[in-house]
């Protein structure tokens, strides 16, 4: 079910579905599979290329690699900007911990004070996927099965997509949507919609 939350169409699943991600169970399989590097804005093609410098020394040497061959994005099959991969696998920013962990180079250099760029929103706001159309936006839930133990965390706890989203939702849309996001999932709720 859809509903409209301020000036967005707003899949009901964010409110239904449980999540909170679970990187000691799936590693950050996230930003090794799938089939595209990271959805991008052009804005944030612009930071990645501004701040490049300042987020090498967080990088594998193939990611560093693959961005000074063929630069930060490409565009994809639908012609939209993404991340650039290393061999057509992970994306070009990942690098992992002594644990096997795949982290973000573009948010370590973010959290160490060498950028105000913290990462891409569509990885801050995942699994919400932004949709933009010509009159709206559309923000819906992604179910990926590599997420299934972020989903048991979050059946476990209780604690709903959207939720679990606070910070990047406020950061891409503004404390206002995020209290009237909460508003919608009580109103739902009461109706017995979810």
């Amino acid at each position: 079910m859809l509903v409209e939350v301020k000036d967005k169409v707003v899949s009901t699943e964010i409110f239904e579905r449980k999540f909170v991600c679970d990187l000691n169970a799936c590693k950050g399989a996230c930003c090794v599979e799938g089939d595209a590097g990271a959805p991008l804005t052009f804005e944030e093609v612009d930071l990645l290329k501004e701040s490049l410098e300042a987020i090498k020394p967080y990088m594998r040497t193939e990611g560093v690699a693959a961005v000074e061959k063929t630069g930060v994005f490409y565009m994809d099959d639908d012609n939209e900007p993404v991340t650039t991969l290393v061999n057509g696998a992970e994306c070009a920013f990942v690098f992992f911990d002594q644990q096997g962990v795949s982290k973000c180079a573009v948010e370590q250099a973010f959290l160490a004070g060498k950028t105000d760029f913290k990462k891409p929103i569509s990885c801050h706001l995942y699994p919400i996927r932004v949709k933009k159309y010509t009159e709206f936006e559309a923000l819906a839930y992604d179910e990926w099965p590599i997420c299934a133990p972020a989903c048991a965390c979050g059946q476990k706890l209780d604690i709903p997509v959207f939720r679990f989203l606070k910070e990047p939702l406020i950061r891409a849309y503004g404390e206002e949507f995020f209290k009237e996001l909460e508003t919608v999932n009580k109103e739902i709720r009461k109706e017995g919609l979810i």
